[in-house]
């Protein structure tokens, strides 16, 4: 017999191929918990709060609680406040929740990966009442100082349904006992806890100055379940910026060309 949750028990199903939402079916008293500004649409009946942190203190937590679990937001670049939507009407309700870019949104059960997952600091988008989000810092030193966007991740843990979201296209891959997988720290969407990271150095001074991909690279030694995508959304934003700052020069013409060296 399954063990009871102590997170509500949501049911679910996600619309679309590369824009995607997530639809979340609310019986009477059952709430979700999402980032601020990720709803789509929900039923009448469903009332929003504004709440300190990811709620998982609310009731039994007082202020200095409260203020502790919204505080380790802000360190990871997220706004103090989250959102609650809870089915107050007699059947039941739905709300949806947007991916905030292209890609695709996970579903992850955490009472199936010992209620534990360590993620991206914005890949998180919604997840049951109950689940907490919180910080999950590198123990290493070397990670700490040269891990880039794998630095300071979140930490969801509970027994509920957590929902988060990749850019591109999403792999999972599960590692066996002492299996390495190298990779790029922005491409990490999640992983289990039993995985070991660390940030290992590019051999060769070569690799790092000519061949773009920078000082340093993630490893992810198993036993575990790693979920990895193909597009982040810095290296996204990076050649959006990149773009546009080409695409202004090309306006200039030639002449704008010859003063930019391009000719």
């Amino acid at each position: 017999m399954d063990k009871a949750r102590r997170s509500h028990e949501i049911d679910y199903k996600i619309y679309g191929e590369e824009l995607q939402f997530v639809e979340i079916e609310l019986d009477p008293g059952e709430t979700a918990i999402a980032e601020s500004g990720a709803m789509m649409m929900m039923d009448d009946g469903i009332r929003m709060d504004t709440i300190f942190g990811d709620g998982s203190q609310q009731q039994s937590g007082g202020l200095l609680g409260k203020l502790m679990s919204a505080g380790k937001r802000v360190l990871v670049g997220e706004s103090l406040f989250m959102t609650a939507f809870t089915n107050e009407g007699q059947g039941k309700k739905k709300v949806s929740f947007a991916a905030p870019y292209v890609g695709k949104i996970i579903p992850i059960d955490l009472m199936q990966h010992e209620g534990k997952l360590i993620a991206q600091k914005d890949a998180f988008l919604v997840a049951a009442k109950g689940v907490s989000i919180g910080i999950a810092f590198q123990k290493k030193l070397g990670t700490g100082i040269f891990g880039g966007e794998g630095f300071i991740m979140e930490k969801l843990e509970g027994d509920g349904m957590a929902f988060v979201h990749a850019g591109g296209y999403v792999i999972e891959k599960v590692l066996t006992s002492g299996e390495l997988l190298k990779i790029d720290t922005g491409c990490i969407v999640a992983y289990t806890a039993g995985v070991d990271f660390n940030i290992e150095f590019v051999k060769g001074i070569k690799n790092w100055m000519f061949g773009g991909e920078g000082l340093f690279f993630a490893t992810l030694r198993g036993p575990g379940k790693v979920w990895i995508q193909s597009l982040p959304i810095s290296r996204l934003a990076a050649r959006l910026v990149e773009y546009g700052t080409w695409h202004r020069k090309e306006e200039g013409g030639i002449l704008g060309n010859l003063f930019d060296g391009k000719e």
